[in-house]
C-alpha cells in the first residue's frame, strides 16, 4: 500500500465519521425524532440526515474503489480508526465523556492497526 492509498482510505474514514456526525446532530435538533410517522418523515428529510446520507453514499462509491487497489485485508483494518476518531470528536462537539478506559482502547486499536500494517511490510 502506498501513501495515496493510506490517505484515500482515511479520507474514506473521515468521511463515514463526518456521515455519523451529521446524523447524530440532526437527531439532538428534534425533541422526539421517533414519535409518528410525520416526525420520523421530517427526520429523514431534514438537511443534516440527508447530508450524512450522500457522505455515506460517497464513502461507499470511495471505498468500492479502494477495496479494487488495496488488499482488504490491510484497508479494512485502517478503517478502525473511525472509532478512535468518533470518540474525539464526540467529546469535543457533543460534550460526551472521554475516561480512561477509553483512551487504553484507542491505543489498543492503534497498536492493533499498527501490527496489521506492519505485516503487509513483512509478508
Amino acid at each position: 500500500m502506498n501513501l495515496v492509498q493510506f490517505l484515500l482510505i482515511l479520507a474514506n474514514t473521515l468521511m463515514l465519521v463526518t456521515g455519523q456526525f451529521l446524523w447524530k446532530y440532526g437527531l439532538m435538533q428534534r425533541e422526539k425524532p421517533f414519535e409518528s410517522l410525520r416526525t420520523i418523515l421530517e427526520l429523514v428529510f431534514s438537511p443534516y440526515i440527508l447530508g450524512g446520507l450522500f457522505i455515506y453514499g460517497c464513502a461507499t462509491v470511495l471505498w468500492l474503489f479502494i477495496v479494487s487497489k488495496v488488499d482488504l485485508s490491510l484497508a479494512y483494518p485502517i478503517q478502525s480508526l473511525a472509532y478512535i476518531i468518533s470518540i474525539i470528536g464526540a467529546y469535543y462537539l457533543f460534550g460526551e465523556s472521554l475516561s480512561a478506559l477509553k483512551i487504553i482502547g484507542c491505543l489498543l486499536i492503534l497498536a492493533g492497526v499498527a501490527c496489521i500494517g506492519l505485516s503487509a511490510r513483512y509478508a
